[in-house]
């Protein structure tokens, strides 16, 4: 059986763990079963933790970022090449992600497992530890988009990929924030054991879908909704949800209560572009997930609401679309 080691550091954010600790769980569902372990990343005289300093009275114990106390096992498993650790993120003295030194022997297991041909992994911040071991250098990576500036400055020599979910390179696996850690997990099950399993294991944890590694850490509804305008916010609520039908301006704005002027107005300076540019972005993200994952743009074209191909070819091809 294949175990999973989780190392859990102080300020373990508890998405990064429970994510990839219930896809490889559910796996068992489906005649894969995984032996998950959860291993302290806390020396006994309190050092190596990631913390914000001082001793820690029991290393058994990792305080979770949300304040939820965690227990985990001070040995480690033996290790065969077919196995995988896992290092969550953390976050540890406010909204800033803390960047603390490992342990030596933390440092020395994840490259020593790695150098025996297992895969490491790492959810969010967990990526840097990846780099304390030496294991980002020259290598693709990813974390967060919050501290991906940081994650680069810190390790010049590692590739680092902004804007997308996970990377793969050669035994060194990381994702982005919080439940692109599924993501990661979904993927290395679908490496493993074939797509169909990974897809079931999506279904059985009720996830949308298995997205790719590549696709954008955020939407088009994230990027183009920072603003605070109240109208703004209800127009592209009813966009979201009916962004493949045909949606005239003077529909949207009734639905808002301003007149069409109006609305143009509000919308792009609150979202930077016309309510036609935002359904537009929106149709082209959901057809390019549908063509990465195995859909014609013909099929696309039609199933986001456009009328042929023409158009999302031509806004495929478009850095900067029109608005």
């Amino acid at each position: 059986m294949t175990t999973v080691v989780f190392v859990l550091l102080p300020g373990v954010h508890l998405l990064d763990l429970a994510g990839p600790a219930q896809a490889f769980f559910a796996a068992g569902d489906f005649g894969r079963p995984y032996d998950l372990r959860y291993v302290s990343g806390v020396e006994p005289d309190g050092s190596a933790g990631g913390g914000a300093g001082g001793t820690a009275p029991d290393a058994g114990v990792v305080a979770s970022a949300q304040g939820l106390p965690l227990v985990a096992g001070t040995d480690w498993p033996e290790l065969g090449p077919d196995d995988l650790v896992v290092v969550p993120g953390w976050r540890v003295g406010g909204v800033k992600v803390a960047w603390p030194r490992v342990s030596v022997s933390l440092r020395e297991r994840l490259a020593a497992h790695h150098g025996a041909g297992g895969t490491v992994a790492s959810v969010c911040a967990g990526a840097d530890a990846l780099g304390q071991a030496g294991l980002l250098d020259g290598r693709r990576c990813t974390t967060h988009h919050a501290v991906q500036d940081d994650l680069a400055a810190r390790y010049p020599r590692a590739h680092v990929v902004r804007d997308v979910l996970f990377t793969t390179d050669g035994g060194v696996v990381t994702s982005a924030g919080i439940a692109s850690g599924i993501d990661l997990s979904l993927h290395l099950l679908a490496m493993r054991h074939g797509p169909a399993l990974a897809a079931r294991v999506a279904r059985e944890m009720v996830v949308y879908t298995r997205r790719n590694g590549t696709e954008p850490q955020a939407s088009v509804m994230l990027r183009h909704r920072s603003h605070v305008d109240d109208t703004v916010h209800r127009v592209q609520n009813h966009i979201d949800t009916n962004f493949a039908r045909t949606l005239p301006l003077a529909d949207l704005a009734a639905h808002a209560g301003v007149a069409a002027r109006t609305l143009t107005r509000l919308f792009t300076r609150a979202a930077g572009m016309t309510p036609l540019r935002y359904q537009q972005l929106l149709r082209l993200e959901r057809a390019e997930h549908l063509i990465g994952h195995g859909a014609t743009v013909e099929s696309a074209a039609h199933t986001v609401g456009f009328q042929d191909a023409r158009m999302l070819r031509r806004l495929r091809n478009t850095p900067h679309p029109v608005r």
